[in-house]
């Protein structure tokens, strides 16, 4: 699915079907209302919706229904980092990426994998 961009709740149950596999509304809304007070068919609903965009799919499995991502991590991680970049620093991934290393003391490894990427994107 190209462009995907899901809203922030839709991300949040993307990221416990990528993290759990696939699952159904309870696992994805006891996993939720471990940080936020929310309803079981507030979830119900936003899960329904999300299979109605094609998020989701959805399997029969007795009287449950197990739901799957349907939109792949990375993908998404691409569309909303290129769109957060385009509406919060103009499209400069480099004060982007300057503002990350500023406001984050990084480790080596975090150091030697960046300079990792940098060369080979300098070797294309």
């Amino acid at each position: 699915m190209e462009g995907v961009k899901p809203t922030e709740s839709e991300l949040e149950i993307l990221q416990i079907l990528w993290q759990d596999g696939p699952s159904t509304v309870r696992h994805v809304h006891e996993k939720i209302a471990q940080n936020k007070d929310v309803g079981y068919t507030t979830t119900l609903k936003f899960m329904q919706m999300m299979f109605e965009k094609k998020f989701l799919s959805r399997t029969d499995e007795g009287r449950y229904h197990v739901y799957k991502a349907e939109v792949g991590e990375e993908e998404t991680q691409q569309v909303l980092l290129d769109k957060f970049v385009d509406s919060t620093f103009r499209g400069s991934a480099m004060k982007l990426v300057m503002q990350a290393l500023g406001n984050h003391k990084a480790s080596k490894e975090e150091l030697d994998e960046i300079k990792k990427l940098i060369s080979s994107i300098e070797s294309e």
